[in-house]
């Protein structure tokens, strides 16, 4: 349930909010490094699947997630599961062989970018001149981070290709989820959409355990990653949302890469450019135009005047089932 103070935009962040805002930052900014650990030993595809079993076995303990959702809805819920969660957190582990995760990290805040290219794509409405600066200015970034990789090894310009690849998956998975989290709720969508990437995982993910090699380091690190990045996270997150609204929880996104290339450098003594930290600070600055063109204002709760992706919600409601007479 939403808390009546998220829709006072006026109102200053409680210290709880901010504890919670650390804590999802800190954790989803983590994974990274916890992946790195784990394909020291493990391989990408156990990887994926062992994070979404730890994550669907966290959230199953969880009433708010074991909520019942309609059958209608499981159309929708698959389709998130694929491009949410199964093909990038496969992606992930498989990039990180051959990139460091700060670079991960840092190339992970294209997310923001790619949702708003697709939403202006799908609603075949253009975005408006701030966010085709913050457009311009994100996509320089990636540009200036991932330009050492280009004129380096392949393996590592194919790294970062993988990771934008996940990204831009992203950018679909989070335009769907929002008309189904709004009629069904955050954590039981998530939930189920995490059942169906570990169903979909499962194969590839048992086949390559053969070829891992078993060290408590990578399984307590892979653990984390699931039972905190893949689940805890999701609930503090919604419980940010209940308490600030959706868009000023969004924030939470422009502290990831800063939280990543710490963790890189403390515990991977990991080495970052001076050119890599101000693309990183580029394709932050950039997320946080498109979405400032998006939902600042007065009226930025007022989506079907304002926001240009509510016409994407409508439609992709429609195809999907997802509408109250579907």
């Amino acid at each position: 349930m939403t808390d009546a103070r998220a829709s006072d935009p006026a109102r200053a962040f409680a210290p709880f909010d901010w504890a919670l805002l650390a804590a999802v930052a800190a954790l989803w900014g983590a994974s990274f490094l916890f992946i790195d650990v784990g394909v020291d030993h493990l391989r990408p595809e156990l990887v994926a699947f062992l994070r979404l079993a730890f994550g669907v076995a966290t959230l199953a303990a969880i009433p708010a997630a074991r909520r019942a959702v309609p059958r209608s809805a499981w159309t929708g819920i698959a389709l998130l599961g694929v491009v949410w969660m199964a093909v990038p957190f496969t992606l992930f582990p498989i990039a990180q062989q051959w990139i460091d995760s700060s670079l991960a990290g840092m190339l992970n805040a294209t997310a923001p970018l790619f949702t708003a290219v697709i939403a202006a794509l799908l609603s075949r409405r253009a975005p408006g001149a701030l966010g085709r600066a913050g457009l311009l200015v994100g996509f320089l970034g990636v540009l200036v981070v991932t330009w050492p990789s280009l004129g380096g090894a392949h393996s590592t310009a194919l790294g970062a290709g993988l990771v934008l690849g996940a990204t831009l998956l992203y950018g679909f998975a989070f335009n769907l989820a929002e008309p189904l989290e709004e009629r069904h709720g955050a954590l039981p969508v998530i939930w189920r959409a995490e059942i169906v990437a570990l169903v979909l995982t499962a194969p590839m993910g048992l086949a390559s355990a053969p070829q891992s090699s078993f060290a408590w380091t990578s399984v307590a690190a892979i653990a984390a990653l699931g039972c905190l990045g893949t689940a805890i996270a999701f609930v503090a997150f919604t419980m940010l949302v209940g308490r600030v609204g959706s868009t000023r929880a969004s924030v939470t996104v422009y502290f990831l890469p800063p939280v990543a290339i710490a963790l890189g450098a403390v515990a991977r003594d990991e080495a970052i450019s001076a050119g890599s930290l101000l693309g990183a600070g580029l394709v932050v600055a950039g997320a946080w135009l498109t979405s400032r063109s998006r939902d600042s204002g007065p009226h930025a709760r007022r989506p079907h005047a304002l926001d240009p992706t509510w016409r994407v919600r409508i439609r992709m409601a429609q195809v999907f089932g997802l509408s109250r007479g579907g």
